[in-house]
C-alpha cells in the first residue's frame, strides 16, 4: 500500500504493475476500482483502464484534510483474485 498527497483540484493518474508482482504467464481479465469512504465531495474515479499486466485509474476531487483509500481489485485469466490500495491524503497545495 502506498501513501500519497493529492490536491483537491488535481486530476491525477495512478497505476499498478501486476506483472512485476506475480502474474508469471497469467494475464489480467478484469479490473475494478473503488474509493473508501465513498462520500459526496470526496475523491472520485474519473476513468480507469487495464491491459494484460497493468491497471490505471484517474482520480479527482477530495475534501482537504481527509484521507481516502483507492483500491484496485483484479481477476486473472486463471481465476486468481487480488487487490492493491493507494491511500490519498487530500491537502490544498
Amino acid at each position: 500500500m502506498s501513501f500519497l498527497l493529492k490536491d483537491p483540484d488535481a486530476l491525477l493518474d495512478y497505476a499498478v504493475d501486476w506483472g512485476a508482482d506475480y502474474l508469471a504467464g497469467d494475464a489480467l481479465a478484469s479490473s475494478s476500482w473503488a474509493v473508501s469512504p465513498d462520500e459526496p465531495g470526496g475523491v472520485s474515479i474519473a476513468s480507469s483502464a487495464f491491459d494484460l499486466l497493468t491497471t490505471s485509474v484517474q482520480v479527482a476531487g477530495g475534501e482537504p484534510g481527509k484521507t481516502y483509500r483507492v483500491s484496485n481489485l483484479v481477476t486473472t485469466a486463471s481465476g486468481r483474485r487480488d487487490s492493491r490500495s493507494v491511500v490519498l491524503r487530500v491537502e490544498k497545495r
